[in-house]
């Protein structure tokens, strides 16, 4: 295995990924996202970083990580055609699905199938963080064309109606749809 920098992710910053490359049928990379870096959009009044993108996994999954603000978490939604996994790192969150609100604790996981309708909410007081694992991969790509690339130490502005207008479009070009409360 030979060990270097992606030098499509790396132009000589030092800030690049890792990755070990390994021969086969199949080329495979180990992938090292440093904590604080990676692709950030703001999106809904929240912050999503790509740790692993569907490029990246060969369209396996995808790894995000997310940091919700109090008040924060996008509108009920569905993916037509990947699960999504949640890992939540701390904070509190209200995760609800098919009708049932989960309370949400540091350490927690909850599985959603695809299209299945399904949010998240932040109600405490502090900035949840979280892991989003998607499966297939490809939303990614949803998010960082949907986003505005996050500056680094400032909070996310807020979401106004004619930017989530503009995000369900997009999202139905990825499979992502709103939902009614009635799905």
């Amino acid at each position: 295995m030979t060990l270097h920098t992606d030098p499509q992710t790396d132009s000589g910053t030092g800030n690049g990924r890792a990755v070990g490359t390994t021969t086969g049928p199949r080329r495979r990379e180990v992938i090292h996202v440093p904590a604080g870096e990676g692709p950030s959009v703001w999106l809904s009044g929240d912050v999503y970083t790509v740790k692993l993108s569907h490029e990246e996994s060969d369209g396996v999954l995808t790894l995000m990580e997310a940091s919700v603000p109090p008040g924060g978490g996008p509108p009920l939604h569905i993916h037509a055609d990947a699960d999504e996994a949640f890992y939540l790192l701390s904070g509190e969150l209200e995760i609800s699905a098919h009708g049932r609100a989960y309370a949400v604790r540091p350490g927690d996981f909850v599985f959603i199938p695809r299209g299945t309708a399904h949010r998240f909410r932040n109600n405490g007081v502090h900035t949840a963080r979280q892991l989003l694992l998607f499966s297939p991969s490809g939303v990614d790509r949803f998010f960082l064309e949907a986003g505005q690339e996050a500056e680094p130490g400032t909070p996310p502005p807020p979401p106004e109606a004619e930017d989530l207008a503009q995000v369900a479009s997009i999202g139905e070009r990825y499979h992502l749809f709103q939902a009614s409360e009635e799905q």
